[in-house]
């Protein structure tokens, strides 16, 4: 497993995905500005990350590691986990900025009154990565078990993760509450931090039991193609 997680980052894993994963974070700094859309980003450079729309289809990558002495299955989950390693980079990245995105968007907003959403309290952080988790495990859940179905489905498997990805965030995000994401600051700023913490902890282990989910529909499905 180690030899493939190696094979990913070294030669599947476009560069364009780095700079997603280093630079979206930084969108919290931007104020009045739904903070769920950086993590969009991860999903949509899923094309591009490990089955790339142009790189990885025109090398046959996944050929390729077919004809390697491993086994499918654990073709299957070196992928899921790449695509694990850069979602959870992205929230620690996040919450490491989150500090300073509050200092510098205050001092923003005391200068400007039209400024409503002034950084990601730290006191919600737990609760949105809850939220977080969850719209990743449904992401990935229809992702791989629609893509590896004949290995070749890249537009749909994109297309539609992407689309449940984001009409799950809205609704946490947007739609509940308003642009501004109010509702959530006020009703978990309300709540003990380690309430907040239960809720994180609850969605870890529905994050990693999605994922082993993932894993057994997705390598059943790629055991059964026939390149």
């Amino acid at each position: 497993m180690k030899t493939l997680l190696y094979k990913e980052f070294k030669l599947a894993v476009h560069p364009l995905c780095y700079i997603f994963v280093i630079l979206f974070p930084f969108m919290i700094f931007i104020p009045n500005y739904p903070l769920f859309v950086a993590f969009i980003y991860v999903v949509s450079c899923y094309p591009i990350l490990f089955l790339g729309s142009n790189k990885g289809q025109q090398s046959n990558d996944l050929l390729y590691t077919t004809l390697l002495p491993v086994r499918k299955k654990d073709i299957v989950l070196a992928r899921i986990l790449t695509v694990c390693i850069l979602q959870l980079f992205t929230m620690v990245l996040t919450a490491i900025l989150c500090p300073m995105a509050i200092q510098v968007v205050g001092n923003m907003a005391k200068a400007d009154p039209n400024i409503v959403n002034v950084g990601f309290p730290r006191e919600t952080l737990a609760s949105f990565f809850a939220f977080l988790l969850i719209g990743y495990s449904i992401t990935d859940l229809i992702f791989f078990s629609i893509y590896y179905r004949n290995g070749k489905a890249i537009l749909s498997s994109t297309l539609l993760s992407l689309l449940a990805f984001i009409v799950f965030m809205f609704v946490v995000t947007v739609v509940l509450p308003d642009p501004y994401f109010t509702w959530f600051y006020n009703t978990f700023c309300n709540i003990s931090l380690g309430i907040q913490f239960i809720y994180l902890a609850i969605s870890i282990v529905i994050y990693v039991v999605m994922h082993y989910v993932v894993y057994k529909v997705a390598s059943n499905r790629l055991e059964k193609v026939d390149f």
